[in-house]
């Protein structure tokens, strides 16, 4: 059922207001300036399910301007090496630009999903699978849901480089890794800095998707490529590294229902490796079958040793399991952490759910939070 248009406009508003405000001047200003204009924003009624989102009109307008690039709209686009900012011409350029191509756009819109595989997510998840390797004993096995193409499966072999108040350093992962991240890392009022280890072993990695994306498919990149943002091509050069060293260790990547088919994706990897499942910002795109995830799990985790790593926003994910939290449902004063780092595991069928961290939602920072 297609979503009404004032629903729409408000999505693009907060997306702008709570997404995009101080970290994409461009997509800021596109989704404030679309959620006022019913043409552009009327473009996502032919979005599937609970696709009409800001995030996804941004995508397929990026994918446009990639397929032309010498279009004077992209002077603003750094992915496709513009470099003017945001002036008055911008808006018009764009809203003209995607209305010249609305079929191709509506095209997109209603047949693609948001396929965001932000590589630097990886710093925020590494020390919650870490801490449930440790509580595992030794070798698990990697469940990631809503995996897109699977770049947060290889976080074993990426380096990390935790910079900490005062000047401290935190590394973990192998030292001549091919991808290497940074990521600040505070420390709410008694809080103390997690242990890392050098690595974590997994011994068996899968990925379930509902429409899982083959990096070999140089179409299927690109558009992976359009979901980031234009305005950070920091992040793409990142994901084609990730993607290059995918292509040395391609996973198993199983297209399926994040609820209905999660059993059976957990059935492929070893029965007598603990499971560690991975969700990063997947919940988001659950709508009303989040708690329907969570028995899933449960349920899971009645067979098998299992921990449940859970990134992104606290309403969508970690208020599951551990409700009456309104510390953690928006950023603390001053902050950017507006998104949750839990880790779960089940006891007597009874989930025993930490909040680790304070995140933000592309990865750039983390605070660590009290235990």
């Amino acid at each position: 059922m297609a979503i009404a248009l004032e629903e729409i406009k408000r999505r693009l508003r907060t997306f702008a207001e709570v997404e995009a405000r101080g970290v994409s001047p461009l997509y800021d200003h596109l989704a404030t300036q679309s959620a006022e204009d019913d043409d552009i924003a009327g473009l996502l009624t032919d979005a599937r399910g609970d696709e009409a989102r800001g995030t996804l009109l941004l995508a397929a307008a990026h994918r446009l301007i990639q397929a032309d690039p010498i279009h004077p709209l992209s002077r603003y686009y750094p992915s496709l090496g513009g470099f003017d900012g945001v002036d008055n011409e911008t808006w018009p350029l764009f809203r003209t630009f995607l209305l010249e191509r609305a079929d191709k756009a509506r095209e997109l819109i209603s047949t693609r999903y948001t396929q965001t595989n932000e590589v630097r997510r990886a710093a925020l998840v590494y020390p919650a699978v870490a801490a449930a390797a440790k509580e595992a004993g030794g070798k698990i096995a990697l469940l990631e849901v809503g995996c897109s193409a699977g770049l947060l499966l290889g976080l074993d072999r990426f380096s990390y480089r935790y910079q900490c108040d005062g000047g401290e350093q935190l590394v973990a992962g192998p030292a001549k890794a091919a991808v290497g991240l940074h990521c600040a890392l505070d420390l709410a009022p008694g809080a103390v800095l997690p242990k890392l280890p050098k690595k974590v072993s997994i011994a068996a990695r899968a990925g379930l998707d509902r429409a899982p994306v083959d990096l070999a498919d140089e179409d299927e990149l690109a558009w992976l490529e359009a979901c980031v943002w234009a305005d950070q091509p920091d992040r793409i050069r990142l994901l084609r590294t990730a993607a290059a060293e995918q292509r040395k260790h391609v996973p198993t990547l199983i297209a399926g229902d994040g609820v209905d088919d999660l059993a059976a994706a957990a059935a492929t990897l070893p029965a007598e490796l603990p499971l560690v499942v991975l969700t990063s910002h997947a919940l988001a795109y659950f709508g009303d079958r989040r708690a329907d995830f969570v028995a899933e799990l449960a349920a899971l985790a009645a067979t098998r040793p299992l921990w449940w790593v859970t990134e992104g926003f606290y309403q969508a994910g970690l208020k599951l399991v551990l409700p009456d939290r309104a510390d953690l449902d928006a950023p603390a004063p001053g902050s950017s952490d507006s998104c949750v780092l839990g880790l779960v595991s089940w006891s007597d069928g009874k989930p025993v759910a930490r909040a680790l961290a304070r995140t933000t939602p592309r990865g750039q920072r983390m605070t660590w939070l009290p235990a």
